[in-house]
């Protein structure tokens, strides 16, 4: 807590009312939270009025209680320890209105349900699942929390065999068709930077890609889904007619990795260099050090792209919504899609398998 406390006094400090707002608590709540369970330690000004800097602390501890916590409980933990808390409830309950989803048999969960329809090439049945849960709990959680989950057993199935062929790039099929549209209906506000998220030429394995382009519109970005098997010199086309502050590609394969890093290289080349171009894939984690002597970002982790993101094109703009969006990212209702991008290369791992050595 004393760490913490230091690192508070660095942040933007705000009046009380300024705090309610923001947080939606009452002043008597703040005042009672201040001086009974000593939750949080504003500093006062010489005039003696209240300056908070703990305003996430204070939205994770309302969501905590809003879940059903004792505020003497929750009151001195430490804010790391308090975030993982509320992610956790928010997680459980989400995964309660996942499986209660129309579409969902009651005596099965969403997974079995799914892969139920595409062991029977249902594709239809397994897109209206889809498109019915994600209606429950909104498309970014339920990317994170039923898909990318969805898509492990997927790829263990078809490593076992209890999926064929067919019925696994069916599945793949509809997925990513369902991830590229959701791309599309995920708000995101005026004047946010644009990014464009492909593969180049010669990578067809777009899921990882697709997973990428909903985890960044859901922080506040704009990507543009430019698919697979792109040229190089399209990509930096698009890229300089868009404006793009950036340029993200997944490359799960490559037959010739000399051709593939001398394509980079190119696109390097080709566009201005306030223009950031992050990889990921498979195919490219072994020449990390090379990509990024040449000006290429490479990430493992969605973590990892965001702070790449926010050090060389700076942070994305957050969604409109106002104070009660601003508690959904404070509180964990708002994943942080870290599970998203770590899927995406495990199915990276599974789609490799696939190509000859």
């Amino acid at each position: 807590m004393k760490a913490e406390r230091i690192a508070a006094a660095a942040l933007p400090r705000h009046p009380i009312a300024v705090v309610s707002e923001r947080t939606g608590l009452s002043h008597d709540v703040l005042r009672i939270w201040e001086r009974r369970y000593r939750a949080v330690t504003p500093t006062r000004t010489s005039g003696g009025e209240r300056l908070y800097s703990d305003v996430e602390r204070l939205r994770l501890l309302d969501a905590a209680v809003a879940a059903g916590r004792r505020i003497g409980r929750v009151a001195t933990l430490p804010t790391s320890d308090l975030a993982e808390l509320v992610a956790g409830d928010r997680a459980a309950k989400d995964r309660s209105a996942v499986e209660a989803a129309p579409g969902v048999d009651a005596d099965k969960s969403f997974i079995e349900t799914a892969l139920d329809r595409i062991q029977t090439l249902d594709a239809r049945g397994l897109d209206e699942l889809l498109r019915r849960s994600a209606a429950v709990i909104g498309t970014p959680a339920f990317l994170e929390q039923s898909v990318v989950p969805l898509l492990r057993d997927i790829g263990d199935h078809w490593h076992s065999g209890r999926l064929s062929i067919a019925e696994e790039h069916m599945a793949s099929a509809i997925i990513e068709a369902f991830i590229v549209a959701a791309i599309q209906t995920m708000a995101v506000p005026d004047g946010a930077p644009l990014v464009l998220v492909a593969t180049p030429v010669g990578s067809r394995h777009v899921i990882g890609a697709a997973l990428v382009g909903a985890a960044t519109a859901a922080v506040g970005w704009r990507p543009v889904f430019l698919g697979g098997d792109v040229p190089t010199a399209e990509i930096a086309r698009a890229a300089i007619a868009g404006s793009a502050r950036a340029v993200a590609l997944s490359v799960v394969y490559a037959e010739d990795v000399g051709k593939m890093l001398g394509e980079l290289g190119q696109l390097r080349e080709q566009l201005p260099a306030h223009v950031a171009v992050i990889v990921g894939g498979r195919a490219v984690l072994p020449h990390a050090r090379a990509l990024e002597r040449i000006g290429i970002a490479v990430g493992e982790t969605i973590d990892g792209v965001g702070t790449i993101y926010a050090g060389r094109v700076g942070a994305p703009l957050r969604r409109a919504g106002g104070a009660a969006r601003e508690r959904q990212h404070a509180a964990g209702r708002v994943p942080c899609h870290r599970a998203v991008h770590e899927h995406a290369a495990m199915w990276a791992h599974v789609s490799q398998s696939r190509q000859p050595a």
